[in-house]
């Protein structure tokens, strides 16, 4: 069940790197978009491949690597809500990743100890 709910809100939250990106493309901001873009999709596409994952130890590695990127695409949100780089609130943004990284720590935690 858990994981319907990872790979529904991860990808959701790519979803929303698309009009997000276009925004920030508009405000001609295009590296850290383009690292932003990769970093979000990356999380929802390593949740997709540990849902087939092929061992334990494969699903726990995609999980932590889901994990990293939601921590990379945090830091770039931070860097681009501080720098005031493009004239925009990222609140929403930060806690829906803080969200995603709650959950991904979770489950990497639990699939560990078990």
């Amino acid at each position: 069940m858990a994981a319907s709910i990872i790979q529904q809100k991860s990808f959701d939250f790519a979803l929303e790197i698309i009009d997000l990106y276009q925004e920030l493309i508009k405000c001609k901001e295009y590296v850290i978009s383009k690292q932003l873009l990769r970093s979000r999709t990356s999380i929802g596409a390593n949740v997709e491949e540990a849902s087939a994952a092929q061992s334990r130890k494969d699903f726990l590695a995609k999980m932590s690597i889901a994990s990293k990127e939601a921590r990379e695409t945090r830091y770039w949100l931070r860097l681009l809500q501080k720098s005031q780089m493009v004239k925009m609130d990222f609140t929403t943004q930060l806690n829906h990743v803080d969200e995603l990284i709650r959950i991904l720590n979770s489950i990497v935690k639990t699939t560990s100890e078990n």
